[in-house]
């Protein structure tokens, strides 16, 4: 076609030419031409541009080729008009033959139109169904939401509702059971239980101002009063029971126990009456205990020791000084005073726990006690009534720490004031320093118990009854050091080696101290200790001075401290600083006494022996070249006597002490000092200057003489 479009574009042109020649004037402003972008009416047709047309149309590749054929292009033009009418009559009868293809065609799709359409409606229709379902959806969700808000709602309401008309309603069954059953069944402590609570909620309903309280104020009110009543009937009778003679009050407090509730009934609801009860309580019990102990301590005091320790029973009296007409006969054994003895069972486990004395039984038994089984029989029936009534109180009356504390010492405060004033008049006449000890750690143990029973009750009591026995015990332990202080030898009579009675009892009573301190150390007492033995020491060595010769003071001496080290170690801990300071003397004493033994028979060669060694350490061997004769005479007098002379020392160490063992010991002791003496005798005889003296023929072989020496030694 583009290549027709030149010829097309000619054509129009002419003919446009002819109908423009044939047109009135005016007829081509009316209907012009439409021909594309060329419109030749515009006024503002411009020439310029249908160059450009031209030249754009001789440039086709078709028309090119017609101009270089040299076409004629007129003729060209009918050509190809008639080969377009030739196919415009070829499509006509195209047309004619399918048009019924056509109309049925026509008639499909208009049918087609139809179906459509209808369609169309139909989803219309669904669409407008669909926008209003969901409304309905929407609706019926908004609808759930608030139903479910009202049940919430009416659930919440309904459950505080339903616990108010609960909690208000009071049931017949409670008001019959109240007024009517005994406080003693189980089901009126259930029933008051319930009553607590309903009187509790109505009052903090009515605090809330709820109209619904007024309805049963009045009907639990009455149910309050009746309950309070038969309570405080029910507790006043109990407290009564405990007023009879010969009642085991033990019975009613755990009665009472049992319905400890009813005291927090009333303590929540009838604040007077409680208070009621619990000042009959006190008063009550308060007469109960001081009543029965200060009838159990009189008792308990009639079945003493008659015989006890007064203020001349002291270490350091001599056992005369009482003697007279008109004194009082003497302990029978005055060093009980100073002996522990089976004394210290009282504070063993076994004891210190154990049943407490009964008095009228130890009356017909004819039997006695020393103070401290005394004083431990009373202060267990303390301890056991302080901590079961303490637990007592702070169950039943609900009290914890000082208001416990408080409570306890109004039932129990007379009680132990008695106590305090008892212990202080007897130990004020106290002399028996071991029984004052013995309570002291008796207290000290009781104390530890109700610690481990974590009651406090009586903790004060305790560290106030200490601070009258402590002081006590170091004046009376004072009183024994003044009285070793003040002793005088020489009233002691006719004095031989024997241990004195004085250093007996200071062994004893020493031993005695340090054993029970073990437990409970005190530094006071070790000081006081210390201070006793300082004394006892010197006043040994004071009554030692009183013999003439030193054999007898040594033996005297070892004697004492044999027997002391002896009692101490029996006894005491063998650690202790008494056990060691003994030790040191008696071994001291025992060194020199072996010494002053030995010198008699074989002076002159222990002698010669010391004399020489000394020459040998300062290298004057030659001195000793003029002591042949003096050699020469040792060696044989050693030869021909040192049996008899053994035979001699055995038999006056044995008479000399009166422990048999310690006097073995100083044989055996002065036998190896003698072997060692001969054995260095025979080394200074070997030396250059006395090497070649005949006399060293008649030294006896040390293996020789140890054979021999042991057939002297004492067999048990």
């Amino acid at each position: 076609m583009a290549a027709l479009r030149p010829a097309e574009e000619l054509g129009l042109r002419a003919g446009d030419t002819e109908e423009e020649e044939g047109t009135p004037p005016g007829r081509g402003e009316e209907q012009p031409l439409n021909l594309g972008d060329l419109d030749l009416t515009s006024d503002e047709f411009i020439l310029d541009e249908v160059d450009i047309h031209i030249q754009a149309n001789l440039e086709d590749a078709l028309v090119q080729e017609a101009l270089k054929t040299g076409v004629d292009l007129r003729q060209y033009s009918k050509q190809v008009e008639l080969e377009l009418q030739q196919n415009e009559h070829a499509s006509i009868r195209d047309y004619i033959k399918e048009s019924k293809n056509i109309a049925s065609l026509h008639n499909q799709i208009t049918a087609c139109d139809t179906i459509l359409e209808r369609m169309e409606q139909m989803l219309s229709t669904f669409q407008c169904d669909l926008s209003s379902i969901s409304s309905e959806i929407q609706t019926l969700q908004e609808q759930s939401v608030a139903m479910n808000l009202r049940l919430k709602n009416r659930q919440a309401v309904r459950s505080q509702l339903s616990q108010l008309v609960d909690e208000l309603v009071v049931p017949a069954n409670m008001i019959s059971t109240i007024l009517e059953a005994p406080v003693t069944e189980q089901e009126f402590l259930e029933q008051l239980h319930e009553l607590n609570n309903k009187i509790n909620y109505v009052k903090e309903q009515a605090f809330r101002e709820t109209m619904a309280c007024a309805d049963v104020q009045h009907v639990l009110e009455k149910l309050k009063v009746k309950a309070v009543t038969k309570i405080r009937e029910f507790i006043l009778q109990k407290i009564y029971s405990f007023r009879k003679p010969m009642t085991n009050y033990q019975i009613p407090q755990n009665a009472l126990l049992k319905y400890r509730f009813f005291y927090q009934f009333l303590l929540g609801n009838e604040r007077a009456v409680a208070q009621e009860l619990r000042e009959q309580y006190v008063e009550t019990m308060s007469k109960i205990y001081l009543s029965y102990f200060k009838s159990y301590t009189s008792r308990l005091m009639k079945i003493q020791y008659e015989e006890v320790a007064d203020k001349d029973d002291l270490m350091g009296v001599e056992d005369t000084a009482k003697k007279g007409f008109f004194s009082k006969p003497s302990l029978k054994n005055r060093n009980t005073i100073f002996t522990l003895g089976n004394r210290g069972s009282v504070i063993g486990a076994a004891e210190l726990e154990g049943p407490i004395i009964v008095p009228h039984t130890a009356q017909k038994s004819d039997v006695r006690y020393p103070f401290e089984s005394l004083f431990r029989s009373q202060h267990y029936a303390l301890l056991d009534n302080s901590c079961r009534e303490y637990l007592f109180l702070c169950d039943f009356f609900m009290v914890t720490g000082p208001s416990a504390q408080d409570l306890f010492n109004t039932v129990m405060g007379k009680t132990l004031a008695m106590f305090l004033k008892h212990m202080d008049a007897y130990v004020c006449d106290c002399y028996d320093s071991i029984a004052v000890f013995l309570c002291i750690h008796i207290v000290l143990r009781f104390k530890a118990i109700m610690a481990k029973r974590n009651i406090p009750a009586v903790d004060k009591y305790w560290d106030t009854l200490l601070e009258i026995l402590w002081p006590r015990f170091e004046y009376i332990l004072e009183l024994n050091i003044q009285s070793i202080q003040n002793m005088d030898p020489q009233k002691l009579g006719f004095l031989d080696t024997r241990p004195l009675y004085i250093t007996r009892r200071y062994a004893e009573f020493s031993s005695a101290i340090v054993s029970i301190n073990q437990t409970f150390p005190n530094e006071r007492t070790h000081a006081l200790l210390g201070q006793l033995q300082v004394e006892v020491e010197n006043f040994v060595l004071r009554v030692a001075a009183e013999f003439s010769s030193r054999k007898e003071q040594l033996i005297f001496l070892i004697n004492n401290y044999d027997m002391m080290l002896s009692v101490l170690m029996e006894r005491a801990v063998e650690e202790s600083k008494e056990v060691e300071g003994f030790q040191q003397l008696l071994s001291a004493r025992t060194q020199e006494f072996i010494e002053e033994i030995l010198s008699p028979p074989f002076g002159g060669m222990i002698a010669f022996v010391k004399e020489s060694e000394a020459l040998i350490e300062k290298g004057q061997l030659d001195r000793l070249r003029g002591e042949e004769a003096r050699v020469t005479q040792l060696v044989r007098g050693f030869a021909s006597t040192w049996k008899t002379s053994v035979e001699s020392l055995s038999q006056d160490v044995m008479r000399s002490f009166s422990n048999f063992k310690n006097g073995t010991s100083i044989i055996q002791g002065a036998l190896t000092q003698l072997i060692q003496y001969y054995h260095r005798f025979h080394k200074v005889l070997s030396q250059p200057p006395l090497r070649a003296l005949p006399a060293r023929a008649d030294l006896i072989n040390i293996h020789h003489l140890m054979v021999e020496l042991k057939k002297h030694k004492p067999n048990f």
